[in-house]
C-alpha cells in the first residue's frame, strides 16, 4: 500500500470516529421526565452577564431527572441560567423577563422545582 493511500485510510477513520462519538454522547432527551422546553428568555447584552430563563415542562414528575437537565442547560461564565419546571398541563407562563422575578406571582403555586447556576458556577436546585 502507498503512503498516501494509508494516510487517506488513517484520516477517514479518525473522521468517523470524531462522528460517532459526536453522535454518541448523551444528552437531554434520555433524561427520564419527559421534558419540554415551553419557552426561554435571554437578555440582549453580549458584553455583560448573560442571563437565561426556562420554563420547562415535565410530563412524569415522579421520575424526573431535573437536576440533571439543568446541568445540560446552556451557562455563560459569569452568567446565570434558571430553569422553572411545571408539570405538564398545569398552568405554565408564556411571558417571561429576566430580573429577580421573572413570570407572574400567580404561577408560583404551580413550580415544582427550580435549578439556578450562578454567575460564581455556583449551582442550587430546590424541589417544592
Amino acid at each position: 500500500m502507498k503512503l498516501n493511500q494509508k494516510l487517506y485510510l488513517a484520516a477517514t477513520a479518525v473522521l468517523v470516529l470524531i462522528i460517532w462519538n459526536a453522535n454518541s454522547q448523551p444528552g437531554v432527551g434520555d433524561l427520564q421526565g419527559g421534558f419540554e422546553e415551553v419557552t426561554m428568555y435571554r437578555n440582549e447584552n453580549n458584553t455583560g452577564p448573560i442571563v437565561r430563563v426556562y420554563i420547562v415542562s415535565v410530563a412524569d414528575v415522579e421520575n424526573a431527572e431535573m437536576r440533571a437537565y439543568g446541568d445540560y442547560m446552556l451557562h455563560t461564565k459569569f452568567g446565570n441560567t434558571k430553569v422553572y419546571y411545571f408539570e405538564k398541563g398545569a398552568s405554565i407562563p408564556s411571558n417571561i423577563k429576566g430580573g429577580d422575578s421573572n413570570f407572574e406571582s400567580k404561577f408560583d403555586q404551580f413550580v415544582l422545582a427550580k435549578y439556578e447556576k450562578n454567575a460564581s458556577g455556583l449551582i442550587s436546585f430546590n424541589r417544592y
